[in-house]
Formats: C-alpha cells, sequence, structure tokens
C-alpha cells in the first residue's frame, strides 16, 4: 500500500499540513504513526533474519531453495483467506510442509534439485493462482502478495520475528562448529558422526518460516532478493566466515531501513524500495571490487 494512501486514511483533510509540508516534514511526521514505527522495527528485525541465514543461503547454495518456497507460499496465503482466517496461520505451515516435502523428494528420487523445485514451485504457483478466482475482490489485493505491504505489520508478526529470530540464534550458535564444516564441507561433516540430514531437515525449517514471515515485507517475488543480495554482497567485502555473516547482518537491517524511509519520503512501495537499496548497494561494491581488481592487475 502507497504511503500516501495510508497518509489520507489517517488524515482525510486534503491539503493538510501533513501533505502540503516537504517531503522530510511528511516523513518525519509519518513516523509517528504507530504502524510505520511497527513496519521499521518489523523491517529492521527481518533484514536481520534475512541477513543472518541469507550468508547460509548463498554458501550451500540454497537460492533456488527460497525462491521456490517464496513463490509456493501464494497457496497458503489464499488458503488463509477462504477459510476466512489469518493468513499467517495457513502460510507458515503450508511453507515449512512445502520445504521439508521438496527436501525429502529430493533425497529420496533421481531427480536434480532444481527440477524438483521447478516442479514444485510450478504447481504450487499455478494451483495458488487458480484459487484466487474463487475468491471475490481477491484480486486487487494480489499486488500485497506479490510485492509486500511490511505497513501491515502488527504485534503479532514482531512477535513472531523475534521468536524465530531468537531459535535461529540459538540453533546456529549453539551448533556453529557442525554449521561452519557443514557449510564449508558436507562430505567431512558425515565422515566426522555429525548428523548431516538432521542438521539439513532443521535448517530448511528456519529458511521456510523465514520465507513466510518475510513475505509480508517483500512478496513473494522478492523475497529471494531480500535473502541473497546482502550475504552476495558480503561475501565480495570479505572471505573471512565470523565477518562475512556480520556484514551480511548489518546490509540486511540497514538496507531494509533506509528502504523503509526512502519510500516513505518518496512514496515509493515499501518492498520493492529495501530491495533496490541492496541491489544498488551489491552494485557498488562489485563495481568497487572490479575497480581494485584491475589497479592490482596493473601494477603487477
Amino acid at each position: 500500500m502507497m504511503i500516501t494512501n495510508l497518509l489520507e486514511i489517517f488524515n482525510p483533510c486534503q491539503g493538510s499540513l501533513l501533505l502540503g509540508n516537504t517531503p522530510i516534514a511528511n516523513l518525519l511526521e509519518l513516523l509517528s504513526f504507530p504502524f510505520m514505527q511497527r513496519a521499521i522495527v518489523g523491517g529492521v528485525l527481518m533484514g536481520i533474519l534475512g541477513g543472518f541465514l541469507g550468508t547460509f543461503v548463498v554458501l550451500r547454495q540454497l537460492s533456488f531453495f527460497s525462491h521456490a518456497v517464496g513463490h509456493s507460499a501464494l497457496v497458503g496465503v489464499v488458503l488463509g483467506v477462504l477459510l476466512q482466517v489469518n493468513p499467517n496461520w495457513t502460510l507458515l505451515p503450508f511453507t515449512l510442509l512445502f520445504g521439508l516435502s521438496s527436501l525429502y523428494l529430493i533425497e529420496r528420487t533421481k531427480l536434480p534439485s532444481d527440477s524438483v523445485f521447478s516442479i514444485a514451485v510450478s504447481g504450487a504457483l499455478a494451483i495458488g493462482v487458480i484459487l484466487t478466482s474463487f475468491i471475490p475482490g481477491y484480486r486487487g489485493n494480489l499486488m500485497a502478495v506479490l510485492f509486500g505491504d511490511i505497513l501491515a505489520i502488527g504485534q503479532t508478526d514482531i512477535i513472531l520475528i523475534v521468536g524465530l529470530l531468537g531459535v535461529s540464534c540459538l540453533f546456529l550458535f549453539s551448533t556453529w562448529r557442525q554449521q561452519i564444516l557443514l557449510t564449508l564441507n558436507p562430505e567431512l561433516a558425515q565422515v566426522q558422526g555429525i548428523a548431516v540430514d538432521i542438521h539439513r531437515y532443521l535448517f530448511v525449517v528456519l529458511l521456510s518460516l523465514t520465507v513466510a514471515i518475510s513475505i509480508k515485507a517483500v512478496g513473494i517475488l522478492l523475497i529471494n532478493a531480500f535473502l541473497v543480495i546482502p550475504a552476495a554482497t558480503a561475501k565480495l567485502i570479505t572471505h573471512h566466515f565470523t565477518t562475512f555473516i556480520a556484514i551480511s547482518i548489518l546490509l540486511g537491517a540497514t538496507s531494509s531501513l533506509v528502504g523503509m524511509l526512502g519510500s516513505g519520503l518518496f512514496n515509493f512501495a515499501s518492498g520493492p524500495s529495501i530491495v533496490v537499496v541492496q541491489f544498488s548497494v551489491f552494485l557498488a561494491v562489485l563495481a568497487g571490487s572490479q575497480i581494485l581488481t584491475l589497479k592490482v592487475f596493473r601494477r603487477q
């Protein structure tokens, strides 16, 4: 939902002081509203969570998995609307079931992982689109599902994000050595007796739930970029594992904050604004790294 539309809801008098001031004044006024405060808090927390798990997604080459889970989430959202319940309560279990089922099929069949994900996500997305035809007037709300509506974040969403962030940190930090070994050399991890399959399934649970929760921020079409871009950018900056994670988290949080403020300042959609900030930082870092590489090459 655009910022101006929300401002008109809270301040219906056209030509009022709120809408008549400078963009900076309007942004400061906007920040006083509870819905904007919740959106910023939720966006930053999602950025931290996405930046954290995104590092493992990039290093373990699971970006197509997060892409598939994100697109399949349309079914979970539509089921919630059809059943007239909060879509969160159908979205979370559906994405979890989809992620675990996809991983199970990859392990139990001889099909390549990209083939399994392509088949699964195509089927789920097609079913989701068909189901929307049974909901009168829902097509107008489809844009919020596709590209996110972070301004609609409520107290329950923030509690879910904080809870998932806490569980993710507890699991990954308590098994830190195993996670590093699983990420860098899964074959060696298996030789050393680490329960590779259990760790893989547990991480898929965390990743699926993260995708489901973050969809409200950036939508099903941009969720993969939201998870992957900060980590990919951090990978261009450093090869040290701990520093890599720290930079990815920092980029995820700051890009969410800057994107939210930019959307309020210029009246852009919030989800795409966040991803545009991430994409711009990635291009800047990529250009900088290429320039440095060229300078080193010329010196040699």
